[in-house]
């Protein structure tokens, strides 16, 4: 069964190159970034998980935890690391899932039940692993994006989405296309003009359905 928005994401045990974890008593009461990808020492992924590394200090300001997910082994993502750090200028200090058996890919639905790991495989076998996934404190689903294996992911567009994630949730609002921290928000329709007055003050009804008021402190 596929993973929706608003879904309460899998519990599991996993072995990472940090020890063993229980996947939702290490979210705990923060946000989390879960990110995957098909292969260790594959060209897009060593330039993606330096660019999750890179931002460090962003997935802490907002009070995320950001963890990989690998098809590969614990050994593998401790030698990949070196490459990481190397092309990406960061220490790698968040955990890699070692899923080489294909149970957190299937039970995120990024592999079919069937799947599984032909000897002497490629990243093509694994394909459908690169995915991203924002849970909530309450461990329920917020966002999911998938890419193809040729495109980089935009960590600059997750950060985006995480505030914008963060901001409607606190405040009961909505991000407008392109939102980013500091713009105006919207108030949803199902907000009254007088309960909008009286919650966020002024506001520009630019539509009977589209009022925007600026993003709540």
């Amino acid at each position: 069964m596929a993973l929706r928005i608003n879904d309460t994401v899998p519990d599991f045990k996993a072995q990472t190159n940090h020890g063993e974890i229980s996947f939702h008593d290490w979210i705990g009461e923060s946000w989390a970034i879960l990110f995957s990808h098909p292969k260790d020492f594959t060209p897009v992924c060593t330039t993606e998980f330096g660019a999750v590394a890179q931002l460090a200090d962003e997935w802490s300001k907002r009070g995320t935890k950001v963890i990989g997910v690998s098809v590969d082994g614990v050994d593998d993502h401790n030698k990949w690391i070196g490459d990481i750090e190397s092309v990406g200028g960061a220490k790698v200090e968040f955990p890699i899932i070692a899923d080489d058996g294909l149970e957190i890919s299937k039970a995120f639905d990024m592999l079919p039940a069937e799947a599984y790991l032909p000897d002497g495989r490629t990243p093509n076998d694994s394909a459908t692993v690169r995915s991203v996934f924002i849970i909530g404190p309450d461990k329920k689903l917020k966002l999911s994006m998938t890419y193809p294996m040729t495109v980089g992911r935009n960590f600059a567009e997750i950060l985006r989405a995480l505030d914008a994630l963060q901001t409607t949730t606190k405040h009961g609002v909505a991000a407008p296309a392109n939102w980013e921290i500091g713009q105006d928000v919207i108030i949803p329709a199902t907000v009254s003009d007088e309960d909008a007055k009286a919650k966020f003050g002024d506001f520009d009804k630019k539509l009977p359905y589209l009022r925007t008021t600026k993003q709540p402190a």
